[in-house]
């Protein structure tokens, strides 16, 4: 049971320093804490729905070597799955809430889902008796929660312009999902790949999408209604 338990934490730990880093980057109006929960929850409560969805998605699995398998379980499977019932309770969750009211919004509700889904994920690998493990739930703490994360920043970034720019809704709209399902299979199918040169280019990806991740995030702090204006002095 106590090991059951450490395990427990190791696979909730990395969500939850994700979740903390992003409640500190909101820095001019917090979102209420009532509604994080309920996102990080909502996003926890879709791994159900997502394992069934999967199951049924793989059911049609093409029988064309390991790198057609490895791009249909990272894109068809993983990615459109995750991303696609992300995408719909991002929408239900937050878009007529009256505290959606800045774009880093989209960006924290985006990732508290993201992390709520990631960290429930997290702790069925950690635990499985088969592939989990202490090993396991330190190698997922750097590469594959941080992806989570990282994939709801994107979904985020871009959902908040589809309410602060809309002009160009349906572009936003498209990008909303399309970038974090992009992402998220392209990251998938360089794990699974198998192929070394392949994982010697996993680091330049997750820098790259590192560097993304904070300039959208930054861009988003900037544009806030809420930024406290500096009076120039001669």
């Amino acid at each position: 049971m106590t090991h059951a338990m450490s395990l427990t934490a190791l696979a909730l730990a990395p969500a939850l320093v994700c979740a903390i880093y992003i409640f500190i980057r909101d820095k001019y109006e917090k979102e209420p804490f009532q509604l994080l929960i309920t996102g990080v929850l909502f996003g926890a409560i879709l791994t159900a729905p997502i394992v069934q969805t999967e199951d049924f998605i793989t059911l049609f699995m093409p029988d064309g070597g390991l790198l057609m398998e490895a791009a249909y379980d990272s894109y068809a499977v993983a990615a459109l799955s995750e991303e696609g019932l992300k995408y719909l309770t991002l929408f239900f969750l937050v878009w007529r809430n009256r505290n959606f009211n800045e774009r880093f919004d989209g960006i924290v509700y985006g990732a508290f889902i993201a992390l709520g889904f990631a960290g429930v994920e997290n702790v069925l690998f950690v635990l499985n008796p088969t592939l989990g493990g202490v090993n396991t739930g330190l190698i997922r703490a750097v590469l594959s929660v941080p992806a989570h994360a990282i994939f709801g920043i994107m979904m985020g970034y871009y959902f908040a312009m589809i309410k602060f720019e809309p002009e160009k809704k349906y572009v936003h709209a498209f990008k909303a999902f399309f970038v974090p399902w992009l992402i998220h299979g392209s990251y998938d199918f360089i794990l699974l790949s198998g192929m070394e040169y392949m994982m010697l280019a996993l680091a330049a990806f997750t820098a790259y999408l590192w560097f993304k991740g904070y300039k959208n995030m930054k861009s988003h702090i900037e544009a806030s209604p809420f930024k406290p204006v500096q009076n120039k002095t001669a």
